[in-house]
């Protein structure tokens, strides 16, 4: 199968996701809806929802349903015998000190009106037929009633974390695109709430409500703490049904569920469900150590496979909003990929960690600092790097403007560089960080005939100008561009194609197609088992390791 080919970028690139997969946002719970079976896509009341297998839109989610409800217990006798020392006997003491400090959130957004004057096209008939007129005499009737404006009505969950300011933290989703918000406390007090700040790379919103109501707020807790198989408490706003306690256990940590970036999530057993987006899980302590965002299922509905942003993610994010109203995450200025078992062997590094650099932003912090195409990163900051995804999350913690030691591995060895971080938000803002090319885009005429060179199940050719135009190669570009490969071929699986310029074969620059050859020759009497490309499409720099058997 070919390789995805797009190159992370340290700041994260756009969600993906397999067609069978079933990951869902729940959708927030609709009034009108109640008591409806969820549908996998998000809907809007009076809007006809589109049922999709993969869905991320405005949801909502809830730990819940009883963990302890359907399991077999053993006789009496047997429990006394043995008891379970590390599970409560009663969750109410914990729910009953907790509950007040979760809230729900409603939310409203107008629909989307025709401009007053404006009507639907009619549709096209032959002329003088009988059904233009039809069409006609009805649309100017209906353009002359007067239609109420419409809103679109969803709820969510969220908790208070500071009773004095009245802070409290949701779903970006919860909130997104809502032209009023209202925060509802358990004794159904409702409060209009000010919108602080939100994150779509992390979903998480802060909001601000003024009252003379006493609140009650609960602290974020330590999220690395947790363990798997660890007790936790979950309290939502589940199809609008109101305050309920759920309970479960941690599954997995470090879940990345391609939601963003810097998915880092804590999965849970504890079912999650419509209308509980935003509701926090607690540990046995009373302290936040998650936001329950998503779910996996075939249906929509919960089976036990939830996911909550960890609160240390969470707890930087909400300061940043607090204090900007927006997040200042730090920024490196590289393109990554993963190591591969034969791209940690092409580089000689002991086991494949770190994040591979594939490209430098041109002045960006990293190329300030040093850093080169091909370089491997293994520690930042003092943090060790042991795979690519973790790159963005540690960069982005990280102070802006702060100076730090970068630990890379360049030509079998390891150096150390000094980069001064910059701020993500300025790069993008100042077009920093372009996407990469679409990979759907193929070449649509073959290369003019000339003799090429076959090397690793490809044709490789010395750039021409007729191939220059024809593919698409910038003017400054040298290498050798690839006009066929053969569809049995290691280097199609990897996801190589006509149009591709090899730049580097195992980190020396290649002119000809000889010395294509020459290099992977010279790998093989290395007994090398793969041989590392540096491959350029259309201004997208990717490493790419051929095995060599």
């Amino acid at each position: 199968m070919a390789q995805n080919w797009a190159a992370a970028p340290v700041h994260g690139i756009g969600r993906t996701s397999g067609r069978e997969s079933t990951l869902i946002r729940i959708p927030n719970f609709e009034p009108a809806t109640r008591g409806a079976v969820a549908e996998a896509r998000p809907r809007k009341v009076g809007v006809r929802p589109l049922v999709a297998a993969i869905v991320w839109g405005m949801t909502s989610v809830m730990a819940g349903g009883a963990v302890m409800g359907g399991i077999a217990t053993a006789p009496a006798q047997a429990q006394a015998a043995t008891p379970n020392r590390n599970a409560p006997g009663s969750f109410a003491d914990l729910a009953e000190k907790l509950l007040p400090a979760v809230v729900n959130i409603s939310t409203s957004q107008n629909a989307p009106q025709r401009p007053q004057g404006q009507r639907p096209e009619i549709p096209q008939f032959p002329p003088g037929s009988p059904f233009e007129d039809f069409f006609k005499d009805f649309f100017d009737r209906q353009q002359q009633q007067d239609q109420p404006q419409r809103k679109a009505t969803s709820l969510g969950s969220g908790f208070i974390i500071d009773a004095k300011n009245g802070y409290v933290v949701t779903n970006n989703h919860v909130v997104q695109d809502a032209d009023e918000i209202t925060v509802i406390l358990q004794d159904d007090t409702n409060i209009k709430a000010e919108l602080v700040g939100k994150d779509s790379k992390t979903d998480l919103a802060l909001l601000k409500i003024k009252t003379s109501h006493p609140l009650v707020a609960v602290p974020f807790g330590d999220s690395d703490a947790m363990r798997v198989g660890d007790w936790v408490l979950a309290i939502g706003n589940p199809f609008g049904l109101g305050g309920s306690v759920t309970a479960g256990i941690i599954s997995a940590r470090q879940r990345n569920i391609d939601a963003g970036p810097y998915d880092d999530f804590l999965q849970t057993d504890a079912s999650i469900n419509r209308g509980n987006s935003g509701g926090p899980m607690f540990n046995l302590n009373g302290e936040v150590i998650g936001i329950n965002t998503a779910i996996f299922s075939p249906s929509g509905g919960s089976v036990g496979i939830g996911f909550a942003i960890p609160s240390n993610l969470a707890k930087q994010v909400v300061a940043q909003l607090k204090d900007y109203g927006k997040t200042r995450r730090g920024w490196l200025g590289v393109r990554i990929q993963a190591v591969t078992p034969e791209i940690a062997e092409s580089l000689g590094l002991p086991g494949h960690k770190g994040a591979l650099v594939a490209s430098v932003t041109p002045d960006g912090p990293a190329a300030k600092g040093g850093i080169q195409a091909g370089d491997v990163v293994t520690k930042f900051d003092g943090r060790e790097i042991d795979e690519m995804r973790r790159l963005p999350r540690v960069v982005a913690e990280t102070s802006i403007d702060k100076a730090v030691p970068v630990e890379v591995w360049r030509k079998g060895k390891s150096q150390t560089v000094q980069v001064k971080v910059g701020e993500l938000e300025a790069a993008e803002e100042q077009g920093l960080l372009a996407a990469g090319p679409d990979e759907k885009q193929q070449p649509k005429d073959k290369a003019p005939a000339q003799k090429p060179t076959e090397s690793l199940g490809m044709k490789l050719t010395a750039i021409t100008p007729e191939l220059r135009q024809q593919y698409e190669i910038k003017p400054d570009m040298k290498g050798v561009v690839i006009t066929d490969v053969a569809g049995n071929s290691t280097a199609a699986e990897k996801g190589l194609r006509a149009g591709d310029v090899i730049i580097e074969v195992g980190q020396e620059e290649v002119r000809k197609p000889e010395d294509v050859t020459a290099k992977v020759q010279k790998a093989k009497e290395q007994s090398k088992k793969s041989v590392l490309l540096l491959v350029d499409r259309k201004g997208d720099l990717r490493f790419v390791a051929i095995p060599l058997s």
